[in-house]
């Protein structure tokens, strides 16, 4: 192959899409353009030879004459210079390129070849970008979504900066099987427990997917965002369902002992009747006559002790479930208390327990549903009476009271008991449902005077006693007068 004529060296310089120009290395004038340089700036060879930097530079400092000849002149004294050079065609316009000044020894002279191409859309795109990219990372700053992508180990190779926020700074590069709390990482969508290595878990939502990003991000994303505060309602509210199904449970009870009351009550009725006729007829006769007669008497006069006595008991029963209301009403937590007052003593004798009530002369006007604010007292009472009974006997005392706040908005009742107290359960957690102290119970009692009582805008609370015991209080705001 024969080498190249000089005009082909020409020709492959004019055929250059990249503009170059050649100064002189003495004294930088231009000495010739190709075609490529002459179409960008609008000038003709020949008249760009007499123009001088300010001819055709953007008037502006960085561009000045000084700073042009001191950048060719970089080129002169090292082989090569490069900068951003704002150049001003003939039409006026500024085109910004990027220019390369390169020094060239040739046998004629040293000369300075400066290749530039315009860079103006590139600029553009690059500012676009760059804003994008802010804008991007600012939104995923304030997402609430945290955004991880794990390789096929489980381990974090990206994690957005709301992920970081939730799960910790630590998180990229880390094994994800760490932050898990329900067991391996996600396999698909769904609720599941993260926390940082150490950290209290928080239920989040999880969708999954694989990514494969031009070859630069590949993995398994895993989108996720906190609803803690959903499950926990949904948590409440099945804890209410509960205790409404509970509490329809109670007042089906109610209904139940209402009928049983009116139906036992006759054939009661009747037996007395009967045993108070036989007895009479016995007392007809002469007395003393006949020792059997006597026992008889005497068995019968116990009889009758014991039929009075259920017959009270029936008769306090319809009583206090006749009271059941759909509505609140207005009423006196004291007279509550008195209404309940049968059924509590009862339970106490039955378990040798002495009781101290201490019940305010002064009415308490409280608007409720008498049963179950009546409910609940029977249930702290209970619970006192039943604490006692694992206790010697001379220990064995349950106080009940009632009186109004120092700043006269409150009424409460406080039942003290004196046995082991709380056992360590915090007060604020003892009526969440979980927490007994009884071997076969459900914790349900005190989950549902909590639920009663908050629903009647009241507060309710439990506190260790003063040398011993446990204090279970609630508190109902005062009625005022219409």
């Amino acid at each position: 192959m024969k080498d190249l004529e000089l005009a082909d060296y020409r020709d492959l310089v004019q055929s250059l899409k990249y503009c170059v120009l050649i100064h002189d290395a003495a004294t930088y004038e231009i000495l010739w353009a190709n075609h490529a340089a002459c179409a960008l700036l609008g000038w003709t060879v020949d008249e760009l030879k007499p123009l001088k930097a300010p001819d055709m530079s953007r008037n502006a400092q960085q561009y000045s004459r000084e700073l042009g000849h001191r950048w060719l002149h970089g080129a002169v004294e090292h082989g090569v210079s490069a900068t951003e050079w704002c150049y001003r065609s003939k039409r006026g316009e500024e085109i910004l390129t990027e220019a390369i000044a390169i020094r060239v020894d040739l046998a004629s002279r040293r000369v300075i070849m400066v290749q530039f191409r315009d860079i103006e859309e590139e600029k553009a795109v690059r500012r676009d970008l760059f804003r994008t990219e802010g804008r991007l990372r600012a939104f995923l700053a304030s997402l609430a979504e945290g955004i991880v992508v794990l390789d096929d180990d489980g381990r974090v190779i990206f994690a957005s900066e709301s992920a970081a926020k939730q799960l910790g700074p630590s998180l990229h590069g880390a094994d994800f099987t760490e932050y898990c709390r329900d067991g391996a990482v996600p396999a698909e969508a769904g609720r599941y427990r993260f926390a940082e290595p150490g950290g209290a878990p928080r239920w989040y939502a999880v969708t999954r997917q694989y990514i494969d990003i031009e070859s630069d991000l590949r993995g398994h994303l895993l989108l996720f965002y906190d609803i803690t505060d959903r499950v926990l309602e949904e948590e409440e509210h099945r804890r209410d369902t509960q205790r409404l199904n509970h509490l329809a449970r109670y007042n089906a009870m109610g209904d139940m002992a209402m009928a049983i009351a009116h139906e036992v009550s006759q054939p009661i009725a009747a037996a007395y009747n009967f045993v108070e006729g036989t007895r009479g007829r016995l007392l007809a006769q002469d007395p003393g006559t006949d020792a059997d007669t006597d026992s008889v008497i005497w068995g019968l006069d116990n009889a009758k002790r014991q039929i009075e006595r259920a017959s009270r008991i029936l008769d306090s029963l319809r009583q206090y479930v006749g009271r059941l209301e759909h509505a609140d009403q207005l009423t006196d937590l004291g007279a509550i208390v008195e209404d309940c007052r049968y059924f509590i003593d009862l339970r106490a004798q039955g378990d040798s327990v002495h009781l101290d009530f201490d019940l305010t002369a002064e009415p308490l006007p409280v608007r409720c549903e008498n049963v179950l604010i009546g409910q609940v007292v029977m249930n702290l009472a209970f619970n006192g009476i039943e604490e006692m009974t694992n206790w010697p006997p001379e220990r064995r005392r349950v106080e009940l009271a009632t009186r109004l706040s120092q700043d006269g908005a409150w009424a409460e009742l406080v039942v003290r008991d004196h046995g082991q107290g709380l056992g360590g359960i915090p007060g604020d957690r003892i009526f969440d449902g979980v927490f007994t102290g009884k071997v076969n119970g459900s914790g349900m009692g005190l989950a549902l005077s909590h639920r009663i009582i908050t629903r009647h805008g009241g507060r309710i609370s439990a506190a260790e006693g003063e040398p011993a015991g446990a204090v279970f209080s609630f508190a109902l705001p005062v009625a005022r007068p219409q």
